[in-house]
């Protein structure tokens, strides 16, 4: 590698798709510092979410979504595993709860079919319920590829494979810009206690819900080439007593999102979420009246849910790329063919399935900014 920089490959943002980019170009033997604003990695939109291991059955055939998630699970079940990793294949059955919604169940099972999701299966209500004693199901599809993760401890094993590897990842250190250089390669500023100026020969943004404000702090970076952004708020309920369900419970996704779903978490307890609000701030407060609301559509699937067995439990908020009525657009990654800058990869939109997504996300932008080195 050349000597001229202070590392390789610069990534902005500890989250868990920063760092499996920092993996992956660690893995090809770049040197690789990853910045973090917060105190600690995975703070943002890593840690506020439902942990959960996507199939790949929702997203257009042929979108980077349907790609990176099937790629991305598959690898992820095996890291999972060779490191120990606390995880669960638990399965998921998305749920038509009566007639009207049985076509949209049967959209689902042809589009994952077409993604190349393994194990699916068509059942009865009868079968479902055979499965989970207290569903109401007129009919459901079952994806036994689905699971649950422990995704702190899987930020952390990507964080100790970059160090390993001699990278560092710098927490309260926050990216505060970065200029291309005469010959190749960014002038990165890094604020923070440490203040400095860094070189790099790449740099790779994946901030997450920051991702617009990045971009736009890097000279040269065409304004029309950043996507308009949004802050897509979700809640989540947990269940005051015993798990009714082991598998994951999903009805058919709400425009824009997946919609509240079911999960009996890794310790054992029961959690209903997210749903969908639009936001204009970073807010992770939950409003304790939304319960009501959550329990008459939980009741849609389980009508066995107790009065007043649900406690707020917390919030996170989605980097999207929609707003309300909007399309859902697929994963963006912008390259030079976007922006025009040598040695740039910015990343936009990684929502959900991103965790799922991350290990084969982070192969695709160290193969892209690798393959003409």
């Amino acid at each position: 590698m050349l000597k001229d920089f202070d590392f390789d490959a610069t990534v902005v943002g500890a989250g868990a798709v920063g760092l499996a980019c920092g993996r992956a170009l660690s893995k090809r033997g770049l040197t690789v510092l990853v910045l973090e604003k917060e105190g600690q990695i995975g703070q943002g939109v890593s840690s506020r979410n439902s942990e959960v291991i996507h199939g790949g059955l929702y997203y257009p055939t042929g979108s980077l979504k349907a790609k990176f998630c099937v790629k991305g699970r598959r690898t992820l079940y095996d890291f999972l595993a060779s490191r120990k990793i606390d995880h669960w294949k638990c399965g998921k059955l998305v749920v038509a709860t009566e007639e009207a919604e049985v076509g949209r169940i049967e959209a689902i099972f042809e589009q994952a079919t077409a993604n190349g999701v393994e194990g699916l299966a068509h059942l009865t209500g009868a079968q479902a319920r055979a499965l989970e004693s207290e569903l109401n199901a007129h009919a459901a599809i079952l994806s036994p590829e689905s699971g649950l993760f422990d995704s702190h401890g899987y930020m952390l094993a990507l964080q100790g494979e970059i160090e390993d590897a001699g990278g560092s990842v710098v927490t309260s250190a926050p990216f505060e810009g970065a200029e291309p250089m005469s010959g190749g390669g960014f002038s990165v500023r890094v604020g923070g206690e440490g203040a400095m100026t860094v070189t790099s020969r790449l740099l790779i943004t994946a901030p997450g819900l920051s991702a617009q404000a990045v971009a736009a702090c890097i000279e040269g970076y065409p304004a029309q080439d950043i996507p308009v952004g949004h802050f897509g708020k979700g809640v989540y309920f947990r269940l005051m007593g015993k798990a009714p369900f082991d598998r994951l419970i999903y009805p058919p996704p709400i425009p824009g999102a997946l919609g509240t779903h079911y999960r009996k978490d890794l310790g054992g307890q029961g959690v209903f979420g997210p749903d969908l609000a639009y936001v204009e701030v970073e807010d992770y407060s939950v409003d304790p009246a939304k319960a009501a609301e959550f329990a008459r559509y939980i009741r849609r699937f389980w009508p066995g849910l107790p009065h007043g067995a649900l406690t707020p439990d917390y919030a996170g908020i989605r980097p999207k790329l929609h707003g309300p009525g909007e399309p859902q657009p697929d994963f963006q990654l912008h390259g030079r063919e976007h922006h025009g800058i040598d040695g740039l990869m910015a990343l936009f939109g990684i929502e959900s399935p991103g965790l799922t997504s991350s290990l084969a996300i982070g192969e695709a932008v160290a193969d892209t900014l690798t393959e003409t080195q």
